[in-house]
């Protein structure tokens, strides 16, 4: 039995029949007498008394029951509410708990952190040199594509768009346009799952996927990528330096091109120098925009180093639904799914976030102040009124979810341009600097 029913058991029943012998007194010895009750209706007035009685013992034996398993009783509601029809069984408690209190409610203060300068690799998958020189020859391979036109660079431009393509949605082989907007491999390391649904739970997982999607690369099968590299001898060369010994297999593909992109990290960001030490290295208004950044709380989804709650770093929750609030905006970048519904998406990383455009999983925002508005909008709420209640101790009580005003957006969108990486910034030929923006 429950522990927190037996102590209200052990507590109540006792409680109950002394309250009854109680009552029957008062309503005997004073009630009845008082307003003139006879008989059976003194019966009747001491039955409806014992009735309250009753109904107020329940309500308390129920408090004490949720109050001793709070988890348990927000398990059963995540699972009757928010089934296997919306999103996956195993994230659905996390996710239903996150959204009924997402603060953590511990009372700690959120602590800024600088992205490591090295990603964390999986026990007995080590990122050795030569593991890393093979990824990126198998990054910039077109021979692991259907028709050898494609490989991972066509998609992840390392330099022109910040890891990612500058496309609304990703485009492969045969000129084949896909459901979503690519997301960046720059830091993708740091993340505990990939793709924008959250499926694969790591890189070597993710990294074969659009080889053999016949959308992306198209390429027939695993045996296929084996047959066309394996017949290189320099590639028979490169993999005995990887692993010990010349076999090609897919396997081995996924895990080096997994090696690879644990080295594409930017550690050199404005922000990271800010934490740092660096007092000057934000604007002002960049610095507003941090501020704003916690205060509003942007960092319930985008925490850690790298501003992502599906992060290695101090994640918590890696999917989100999306929009979880119902805005215009939902029709204007039409952000529901093909049924109508708000879609669970993976919580992207917003590190080089400003280089990355266009945004969302559809790609259909190209104006980084607009992705502001309708993040406040959609998940922080901010798209009513001024809330005001006074509670039982005649206490205000207000709650702001008035749209964000132009100068709060203008200074987010500064914030967000100080998580962009120096060296990515001026290989798209910007300055480094963005304290002048």
């Amino acid at each position: 039995m429950n522990s927190g029913l037996s102590d209200f058991l052990m507590i109540a029943i006792p409680a109950i029949l002394t309250g009854g012998i109680v009552l029957a007194l008062m309503v005997r010895r004073e009630l009845a007498p008082a307003v003139g009750l006879r008989g059976e209706q003194r019966w009747l007035l001491g039955l409806a008394l014992g009735m309250g009685l009753v109904a107020f013992s329940i309500k308390l034996g129920v408090a004490l029951i949720l109050s001793s398993a709070p988890g348990a009783t927000v398990d059963a509601l995540a699972a009757r509410d928010f089934g296997s029809a919306v999103m996956p069984d195993d994230d659905s408690v996390a996710l239903i708990k996150a959204f009924i209190n997402p603060a953590s409610g511990n009372g700690q203060r959120y602590v800024w952190e600088r992205l490591p300068n090295q990603a964390p690799a999986p026990a007995g998958l080590p990122t050795t040199a030569a593991r890393v020189t093979l990824g990126e020859r198998l990054f910039n391979e077109r021979r692991l594509s259907g028709d050898g036109t494609l490989n991972c660079a066509s998609c992840h431009d390392l330099t022109g768009h910040a890891g990612a393509d500058g496309r609304p949605l990703a485009r492969g082989i045969a000129g084949q346009v896909g459901p979503r907007n690519t997301p960046t491999v720059w830091n993708a390391a740091f993340q505990s799952v990939l793709f924008w649904d959250g499926r694969a739970p790591s890189l070597e997982a993710q990294a074969g996927g659009p080889i053999l999607n016949p959308v992306e690369m198209g390429l027939a099968s695993a045996e296929e990528a084996e047959r066309r590299l394996g017949g290189d001898a320099d590639y028979r060369r490169l993999f005995t330096a990887a692993f010990g010994d010349a076999a090609v297999t897919f396997p081995r593909i996924v895990q080096a091109l997994a090696a690879y992109e644990r080295t594409l990290i930017t550690p050199d960001s404005p922000y990271d120098r800010f934490v740092d030490g660096d007092a000057g290295a934000l604007s002002p208004a960049q610095l507003r925009g941090m501020a704003l950044f916690e205060k509003l709380g942007c960092i319930l989804c985008h925490r850690g180093p790298n501003f992502s709650d599906a992060s290695l770093l101090g994640g918590q929750s890696a999917l989100r639904y999306f929009p979880a609030n119902p805005t215009p905006y939902e029709k204007r970048y039409p952000l529901l799914g093909a049924d109508g519904r708000p879609g669970v998406w993976r919580v992207p990383s917003l590190r080089n976030v400003a280089l990355t455009g266009p945004w969302l999983h559809n790609g259909s925002v190209d104006q980084l102040d607009e992705v502001v508005r309708i993040m406040a909008s959609a998940q922080l709420g901010r798209s009513r009124q001024l809330q005001a209640w006074i509670d039982g101790e005649s206490a205000l009580h207000l709650a702001d979810q008035t749209p964000l005003p132009d100068a709060q957006v203008a200074d987010l969108v500064a914030f967000l341009e100080a998580l962009s990486s120096d060296r990515l910034r001026r290989q798209a030929g910007l300055p480094a600097d963005t304290r002048a923006e």
